[in-house]
């Protein structure tokens, strides 16, 4: 009886399949592709189709598939069938989850994108009523459209009858179990994201809908805010008695309107799913009065109000001894001769206002003897303080109304205090070519003169540009060069040697120690001890918009030294992103490189502003003379040692023979841009580049994915599948003979990204992670990063022990140990970036829901940066020690976040400076 029950669920789970297909099949062959072709394209805009059928192809080929493997199973049924393995291959397949996530993130902006596309076109009404009648099931589209929704919890029904027939020793048994927690996982995290959509959801269109009630009101709408309560209350005011007035209290915001209590026409909003009438009174007219920000507004209460009433007394008292000096002068105007009716009519005058303040002040007072129902409310403004009281209908509105008010104050505290970075500016950068898009960025390391510019690397797939970003004084773009007639697809800073001996210059004003503090990934090279007197530097959050920089200050005051980046750009995901490249040398210290000794000025002052090997002139060697002086600790540089002078007029000592052997180029810090026609460009300086002369170029057989600089090595990834691991010797610089090669993946699956963690270097390949040892370039360690083979791995850094990972097209981010390799914790993005999108238009929402994806990574303090292909920028506290949540920053961007990066700020750079 036991098999004959367990056949007999099977047979249900093969039946409901066989129709669940069919209705997927209905979607796609009676509904999605007759609107796909050509001569339907009057009867639905694209785009909406898009967005309606978003992710029904892809449920069709993975429920195909499924049903062919259970009817096999029914064909071939003995009696230790296992049915249980094929649930767990179905169900542990991250791309599924995606799928059906993606689905139920949707879903409500597909029930929207119906309800436009009726609302716009007629024909459309009547092409889903043909439909419906042509289908076999006389299925609506609605109908249709919740069959994926409803699907899971069946699943979940059936394994669960499947065990209770199905015995322990049973060989099906342990995988039903482990079926039964897969779905169940699926499950929940589909009730989450349909519950999480459906609030986010309401909470927007009853915010629209609020702000078409009230007149005069506009951009009520802003992401993450969310209606709270309404309130009718009383002005009482100190000149005109007592006026109707009405509170609607938001998570940020405090609004008050003039109060008519009577019905009549009202605008409404064209969306009507959720409305107004369940939260608000919407019989009555509303007209804004003022709006304010929460952190501006303050319910004044004890102590306040007691020295708010003596202040009140002190003026009235004042102003009594006012008009009594005001009669004593009238009176002795009285015995002036002289013709004195202008002195009268201003005696008058100020005695009359003074009357009316006094009025006011009394008035006011009288108010203050404040009963439990009234409240009187703070404000700050820009031209000072201003006080309102109100008096609500009773005690126990006016307590729930405080309370409210003081629990949304404190939220909003909380979260304005984890580090919420805050957007100063947008920097435009010129487009010498229409069609340029950003691709990468870094920071470089270069001389003190250059240790402050970020290189940003555009192109138009024909000339790829490199702009020159000063962060000086303030960001100022110096200069845009085009370098090469191909696509920079990646960009890197390499340091250049240490020097072991002394550097002298001409007499020249000493320049002021700079301060850094190195964050993110770690450096190959110590850090230099940081003097004691190091003060934490001002720091700002820069991100590219479009064609623009755009600069973001963090709210938290303490050690602020480095400058996150983030770049919009529309071009599509084809290309890798370089994000994750640069991360590594955007959160070294570029300064500590710099400055090895601080009683001595850096030698890379003496050599950065060398130009390429073709240009420099022939060194010279001569000996000290006293035209150079002493040094700082009085030593005559006439102890017999020589010195080596370069083209710049800076001095090396050393002995002859270790001047002899030294490359002079090999202690220049350099940039690395590699190029879609597979050539590395090398530049040595910011005036190499300006000269349009580069210090080296390389060609290579296939494109230059990514550029990485570790342990004196600079690692090359190719399109091919090849790294090459380019060498210098002790005291030259990089030469390009002198370089290995192995090959890590295939012309189809290259390396994607590298990052260095803890002395190693990982390279994603596919979805794999491949830990390699920097000196043997020996595989160590293989980390297998989600079940789709088919996915790379596109975004990758290191912060502290973890390790960041995010695969190509996915919404998740993952974080694994970087030692133990296990993993630790896993982020989705759909639930943030859909709430910083409720405020958009649906179009536009729906649009960026589509195919969202994370496009960049960047750790700069302990902020996990995230860009994705919605513009949206989040961040997540990686040092939390609770459940750490993504914060969405409020400035987005049109197009997706093509890179972030990090750059540390000069010594003094003020944060504010002149603003647009």
């Amino acid at each position: 009886p036991g098999q004959d029950m367990r056949k007999h669920v099977i047979m249900t789970l093969l039946d409901t399949e066989q129709s669940y297909v069919e209705s997927l099949r209905t979607l796609m062959q009676g509904y999605m592709k007759p609107l796909k072709q050509p001569e339907n394209s009057l009867l639905c805009d694209p785009s909406l189709v898009d967005e309606i059928f978003d992710q029904i192809p892809e449920l069709l080929e993975h429920h195909e598939q499924f049903l062919e493997q259970i009817h096999d199973c029914v064909q071939n049924w003995h009696e230790k069938q296992k049915v249980g393995d094929l649930l767990v291959q179905s169900f542990s397949k991250d791309v599924l989850v995606n799928i059906y996530s993606a689905y139920i993130d949707n879903f409500l902006n597909a029930k929207d994108a119906v309800r436009i596309a009726k609302e716009a076109r007629p024909a459309f009404m009547k092409f889903l009523e043909q439909s419906m009648r042509e289908n076999k099931e006389k299925q609506a589209l609605s109908d249709l459209m919740i069959k994926p929704v409803q699907r899971i919890p069946r699943y979940e029904l059936l394994v669960k009858d499947l065990l209770k027939h199905t015995p322990e020793d049973h060989p099906d048994h342990p995988f039903l179990i482990d079926a039964q927690r897969n779905i169940k996982q699926v499950a929940e995290r589909i009730n989450k994201g349909m519950k999480s959509a459906e609030e986010v959801e309401r909470n927007a269109r009853i915010v629209q809908e609020i702000e078409s009630h009230i007149e005069g009101m506009e951009d009520l709408q802003a992401p993450l805010r969310r209606f709270l309560r309404q309130e009718m209350v009383v002005e009482v005011k100190a000149v005109g008695g007592k006026k109707d007035r009405s509170f609607f209290l938001f998570t940020d915001l405090l609004v008050c309107t003039t109060l008519k209590r009577k019905s009549g026409s009202l605008r409404r909003s064209s969306m009507s799913l959720y409305t107004a009438a369940s939260v608000i009174d919407t019989a009555s007219k509303y007209k804004l009065l003022w709006k304010l920000p929460l952190e501006d507004v303050d319910i004044v209460k004890g102590a306040s109000q007691a020295t708010n009433r003596e202040s009140i007394q002190k003026s009235i008292c004042r102003l009594d001894e006012d008009l009594s000096t005001l009669g004593q002068v009238s009176k002795l105007s009285e015995t002036l001769s002289f013709p004195h009716q202008s002195l009268d009519d201003v005696i008058k005058d100020l005695m009359a206002a003074i009357h009316r303040e006094l009025a006011e002040k009394q008035s006011l007072s009288f108010s203050m003897a404040f009963p439990p129902n009234k409240v009187e409310l703070s404000t700050t403004k820009a031209d000072g303080t201003e006080s309102f009281i109100f008096e609500f209908p009773n005690p126990d509105a006016r307590l729930g109304f405080e309370q409210a008010f003081e629990d949304a104050k404190k939220k909003l505290a909380s979260s304005k205090n984890c580090l919420d970075p805050e957007f100063l500016k947008a920097i435009p950068i010129m487009k010498t070519r229409s069609g340029m898009q950003f691709s990468c960025a870094s920071p470089s390391h270069g001389s003190p003169e250059s240790s402050h510019e970020v290189w940003v690397c555009n192109s138009d797939g024909y000339v790829g540009q490199v702009c020159l970003l000063s962060i000086r004084k303030e960001p100022t773009v110096e200069a845009c060069i085009a370098v090469c007639s191909a696509r920079i697809l990646c960009i890197a800073s390499v340091p250049g040697l240490k020097r072991a001996y002394s550097c002298f210059f001409p007499p020249s004003p000493r320049r002021g120690r700079e301060r850094a503090e190195p964050v993110g990934s770690p450096s190959s090279e110590p850090m230099p001890a940081q003097p004691e007197d190091a003060g934490p530097q001002p720091c700002l959050h820069i991100s590219i918009s479009g064609s623009s920089l755009e600069l973001s200050e963090p709210v938290d005051g303490g050690n602020r030294e480095l400058v996150p980046f983030d770049s919009d750009d529309t071009d599509d995901e084809s290309s890798p992103s370089p994000s994750g490249t640069l991360q590594s040398q955007a959160s070294h210290s570029t300064i500590s490189s710099s400055f090895g000794n601080e009683e001595i000025p850096s030698c890379k002052e003496a050599t950065a502003e060398t130009t390429s090997s073709e240009e420099e002139q022939e060194p010279g060697f001569m000996p000290i003379t006293s035209t150079y002086g002493q040094n700082r600790h009085g030593e005559s540089p006439t102890d017999g040692r020589a010195l080596r002078r370069s083209s710049r007029g800076s001095f090396t000592r050393g002995s002859l023979e270790d001047l002899l052997s030294l490359d002079p180029e090999a202690h220049q810090s350099s940039m690395w841009l590699g190029t879609e026609d597979g050539c590395i460009h090398v530049y040595q300086s910011s005036d190499n580049i300006r000269n349009r002369k580069n210090s080296m170029k390389m060609q290579h057989a296939a494109a230059v994915m990514c550029i990485l600089y570790l342990d004196n090595q600079v690692f090359v990834s190719l399109a091919n599948g090849e790294l090459v691991a380019y060498q210098r010797e002790a005291g030259r610089f990089w030469d390009p003979q002198n370089s290995k090669s192995l090959s890590l993946g295939s012309p189809g699956s290259p390396i994607t990204k590298m990052v260095a963690v803890a002395g190693k270097l990982w390279c994603g390949c596919q979805n794999r992670v491949i830990v390699l040892n920097t000196a043997t370039l020996a595989q160590e360690h293989t980390l297998q990063v989600g079940q789709d083979g088919g996915r790379s791995v596109t975004c990758m850094v290191s912060a502290g022990t973890g390790v960041w990972v995010a695969l190509q097209s996915s919404a998740q981010v993952r974080l694994y140990h970087a030692t133990s390799y296990e993993q630790l914790a896993e982020a989705d993005i759909t639930p943030p970036v859909h709430k910083m999108l409720a405020g958009s238009d649906a179009i536009i929402r729906q649009h960026k829901a589509a195919c969202l994806r994370i496009t960049a990574l960047l750790v700069c303090k302990d902020l996990l940066w995230i860009g994705t292909s919605a513009g949206v920028v989040l961040t997540l506290a990686v040092s939390a020690k609770a459940a750490p949540a993504l914060v969405g920053l409020s400035q987005g961007h049109t197009g997706h976040v093509r890179f972030l990066t990090a750059i540390e700020l000069p010594d003094g750079f003020d944060v504010l400076f002149p603003l647009p």
